[in-house]
């Protein structure tokens, strides 16, 4: 009886929808601990550790060209840091895992509570109401992004 081994699953790799990222250098930080690639994604170039882990992708300036960037490399063995929603849903449906700079993870049950939040707001917005942003970017948002980081790359490690 021949039986051939059954292939590894292939590395994690991390996808940053990186021009307004605010916790790149956590990333990095994860990512080198667990041995992870990390794809940064941008429409301009920027100041990236030289470290063979690292990769970056410039692209056009085309609208949603780095979305669709990303969107098109995501799968099962990514994991996904936008703050974009529309962004998250494409990466959720390719299998993807999304997390936002604030740690806080995309789920498909979430999404569509999301999805119509942001139309509300942009209807509102171009009501002429005036509403508020993002709360200020915490550092206890930068931990629960540590965190979650760390534990979407353990889950997939494990398969």
């Amino acid at each position: 009886m021949n039986s051939s081994p059954v292939p590894l699953p292939a590395t994690p790799t991390i996808l940053v929808d990186g021009d307004a990222c605010p916790v790149k250098e956590e990333i990095y930080k994860v990512a080198f601990r667990r041995n992870v690639p990390v794809v940064v994604v941008s429409n301009s170039a920027f100041r990236i550790p030289v470290h063979p882990l690292v990769r970056r992708v410039v692209v056009s300036d085309g609208f949603d060209a780095a979305d669709d960037w990303i969107a098109a490399e995501a799968g099962a063995r990514s994991v996904v840091v936008t703050a974009d929603i529309l962004l998250a849903e494409r990466c959720l449906k390719a299998g993807a895992t999304v997390l936002s700079p604030a740690g806080k993870p995309f789920t498909t049950s979430s999404i569509g509570g999301k999805i119509a939040t942001r139309a509300i707001m942009a209807d509102l917005r171009a009501g002429g109401d005036i509403v508020g942003g993002p709360a200020p970017f915490s550092r206890e948002d930068r931990s629960r992004f540590l965190s979650a980081l760390d534990e979407a790359l353990v889950r997939l490690a494990r398969g």
